[in-house]
């Protein structure tokens, strides 16, 4: 199948790609694993639970 160039303007791209879905999961992972940080240190401050080296 040949297009001349009035119908290749009118081609429209894709969906979303695999590639932006796993970069949507890692950066909701990190988000995730920050605030579990987060939360863990606040806990461990307010039970006087820190460790000493």
């Amino acid at each position: 199948m040949e297009l001349n160039n009035n119908e290749l303007m009118n081609i429209r791209g894709g969906s979303i790609s695999g590639t932006l879905i796993n970069a949507l999961a890692r950066g909701i992972n990190t988000l995730l694993d920050l605030g579990r940080s987060l939360g863990n240190a606040i806990r461990r401050i307010q039970t006087k639970s820190i460790c000493k080296i």
